[in-house]
């Protein structure tokens, strides 16, 4: 087991994401952060809280489950459990930035793309991610991204950032085999 990032390095790398997607999408009151679950959940309000610092006005902060949206639903999932999905009745016109805790296949983004057009058409749809860990299956890539990892397909990425931070707060890359 590696430690890759502590509690300081994600900081600075959410607060560096933050500055991005200010930079690159300007008004937040537009500004839509959703957060995949369950990782993307806590990392997107820690995102809207940085936002909020820099703009003076905190984004709308939403959370999506794509379990029904996956494409091993019924051939992978024994017993699939639902988490609750809280979005806008609309998203037309919104800049959404979907978030989420490691980028690896690219299959869970394709899920959320998904489920977002099930609620309208935004004016603009961006994926943050805390850590990429590379071996993509779709072309998929993050937008704003907190590190780049080179990973072994079998390895695991594990991410421990809850909504405060504590030095709890990490980035562990797990080798197959390591216990």
């Amino acid at each position: 087991m590696k430690h890759v990032m502590e509690a300081k390095d994600i900081s600075r790398s959410l607060a560096r994401m933050a500055h991005e997607i200010v930079e690159d999408l300007g008004d937040a009151d537009r500004l839509l952060l959703v957060g995949i679950h369950s990782g993307g959940v806590p990392l997107a309000h820690r995102l809207a809280n940085h936002v909020e610092q820099i703009e003076g006005n905190r984004p709308q902060v939403g959370e999506m489950d794509i379990t029904l949206y996956r494409d091993d639903l019924y051939t992978g999932l024994e017993h699939p459990v639902l988490g609750d999905t809280r979005l806008p009745d609309s998203l037309t016109g919104a800049h959404v930035v979907l978030v989420d805790d490691v980028l690896f296949t690219g299959r869970t983004v394709r899920a959320a793309l998904d489920e977002i057009m099930d609620f309208g058409r935004p004016a603009c749809i961006k994926l943050a991610v805390l850590v990429d860990r590379g071996h993509r299956e779709l072309p998929v890539s993050g937008n704003y991204v907190g590190r780049a990892l080179d990973t072994d397909k079998g390895d695991r990425v594990r991410v421990e950032a809850g909504l405060e931070l504590s030095d709890q707060d990490c980035v562990v890359v797990e080798a197959r085999g390591d216990t």
